[in-house]
């Protein structure tokens, strides 16, 4: 005859670490089951699972199940640039699976509502996310990074021509989504300090924001006013990244700098800020961003620099 016992190990078969609360009586199983992490397809499925197997038992008529999820704690970090053109998306693609190769569990917002650039960079244009109650469901990709873009939602090339409160909307669904159990969300910024910006630092509050920029006096100016804004929202500067930072001739080997050197870390340490590293101007980068191969995801000396970077990006994360 089914007792408790034999119950609980055929939940350990289809259900293990999930499972609690397990009552059987006059035929009637009832449990709690946790589904923390899982998306709406996952859920049904591990629900299906479990009534299937302890249907099977001898004595079950009915299956009582009562499914929770705790809640994650989500940490946002915030990619962002004075002004466009000084490689930003790209760096946060790549910033994302470092995080992700060591064993972090990161996800991808595309703020940059405008112009949604990571469907591209993450090799994932052409698909929609699905939805759950309210909430969207984070678009998959080879690289496990979760990401929601409005270039999932908007058709290719279309112009998104809204205005701020419509933007501001737009970007609340992309963050207050079904993150599971995403622990780390990278935000890939718009450039600027505009509507976009606002809404993100008052409704969101990320826990700390990286500064990119090129080594270009230009650069630098704006990426000031970008720092300014965060500071106003009393959101913390973790630090600033040089982009673009050397070129090496691919023919001689000869190192050049066409937007300058060591600006972007002279200027972090005139503001008092970390900085956390640079990443060279290298058209291998270029040519594995357009191709959806993103250089951190391999052995490559391109990819390294950014794994440098996540490295203290990190450390900064596990110390505050």
């Amino acid at each position: 005859m089914t007792d408790i016992s034999k119950i609980e190990a055929a939940l350990a078969d289809v259900a293990a670490g999930r499972f609690t609360a397990v009552r059987f009586e006059d035929g009637r199983v009832s449990l709690i089951l946790n589904v923390g992490g899982l998306d709406v397809r996952n859920r049904g499925q591990i629900e299906i699972a479990v009534k299937g197997k302890l249907l099977e038992l001898d004595g079950v008529e009915k299956v009582d199940i009562v499914m929770t999820a705790e809640k994650v704690e989500r940490r946002l970090i915030a990619v962002g640039s004075g002004k466009g053109g000084v490689g930003k998306s790209t760096l946060s693609t790549n910033l994302a699976i470092a995080l992700k190769s060591m064993g972090r569990k990161t996800g991808m917002v595309d703020a940059d509502i405008y112009g949604p650039s990571q469907p591209r960079l993450l090799s994932c244009e052409g698909r929609r996310p699905e939805v759950e109650g309210k909430q969207l469901i984070p678009v998959s990709n080879r690289f496990e990074i979760p990401v929601l873009s409005m270039g999932h939602l908007a058709k290719p090339g279309q112009a998104i021509a809204w205005r701020g409160p419509m933007a501001g909307k737009a970007l609340e669904q992309l963050i207050d989504a079904h993150w599971g159990e995403t622990e780390e969300l990278i935000v890939d910024m718009p450039p600027g300090t505009g509507d976009v910006q606002l809404s993100m630092m008052q409704n969101h509050k990320p826990v700390g924001a990286v500064i990119v920029s090129t080594p270009q006096d230009l650069a630098l100016m704006d990426a000031t006013r970008a720092i300014d804004l965060f500071e106003q929202a009393k959101i913390p500067i973790i630090g600033m990244i040089e982009n673009m930072s050397g070129y090496a001739c691919p023919n001689c080997g000869e190192i050049s700098d066409p937007f300058g050197a060591g600006g972007a870390e002279a200027a972090a340490k005139t503001m008092g800020i970390d900085f956390l590293g640079r990443v060279p101007l290298d058209i291998e980068i270029r040519k594995a961003s357009d191709g959806g191969i993103p250089p951190a995801c391999t052995d490559s000396p391109q990819g390294q620099a950014f794994h440098d970077i996540a490295k203290r990006l990190a450390t900064w994360l596990d110390t505050h």
